[in-house]
């Protein structure tokens, strides 16, 4: 099974859609909320290679990006092989 992180603040439509697409295919993720957390923040804004906003998405250390792409990639068939790993 994949590792899936999820970066999220909890005031973020676009984690609540992340959160519920990774939950109706069955998938285990570490969820770590930065709402009230400047450093985490910082830390993720140079791990994502410069990306500012939530939800960030990672697969297997892999920077998938934020819902939109996590959703572009489903709909080309792309998600679930590096969710099989």
């Amino acid at each position: 099974m994949a590792n899936v992180e999820l970066f999220t603040t909890n005031y973020c439509p676009y984690c609540v859609r992340a959160k519920a697409l990774l939950d109706k295919k069955g998938v285990t993720y570490t969820q770590t909320d930065l709402t009230h957390d400047p450093e985490g923040r910082e830390k993720l804004v140079v791990r994502s290679g410069g990306r500012k906003t939530v939800p960030q998405i990672f697969i297997n250390n892999q920077s998938i990006g934020g819902f939109d792409d996590l959703y572009a990639l489903d709909q080309k068939g792309g998600l679930d092989p590096l969710l099989a790993v």
